[in-house]
């Protein structure tokens, strides 16, 4: 059975930092594309990071870049995302997915990918 678990979100203050794992079981991730997406409450999910099955590529939504950096581990077939200078924006769910795309390709459109995970939820607040 193909799954994808989250952990990793919690409470944290304005300017402080989180990291978030998706580890797949069921299968590898190393032939697909990964990503995390968040939605936030009332509003559309958002793509906030992706990177390329070959892991040399990787693309960040704008407000997110420089502050958000995401990373793959096919060995332990988890992809992380590590979350710094948090601010109350950055609070919604976070769910990770997975697409086939080779090479270089990385995405941060819903669509693209084909299987998500359960999420896990981000609180940024004093």
């Amino acid at each position: 059975q193909v799954q994808l678990v989250e952990s990793g979100g919690g409470l944290v203050r304005p300017g402080g930092s989180l990291r978030l794992s998706c580890t797949a079981s069921g299968f590898s991730l190393e032939a697909y594309a990964l990503a995390w997406f968040r939605q936030a409450p009332g509003k559309e999910p958002e793509g906030v990071a992706s990177i390329s099955t070959s892991g040399a590529a990787t693309k960040y939504c704008d407000s997110v870049k420089g502050r958000f950096t995401i990373s793959r581990d096919n060995a332990k077939s988890t992809v992380f995302l590590q979350m710094k200078s948090l601010n109350p924006e950055d609070t919604a769910i976070y769910f990770c997915a997975v697409g086939v795309h080779f090479g270089d390709w990385a995405g941060l459109e819903s669509y693209e990918y084909d299987h998500w995970g359960q999420g896990t939820q981000v609180t940024v607040s004093e």
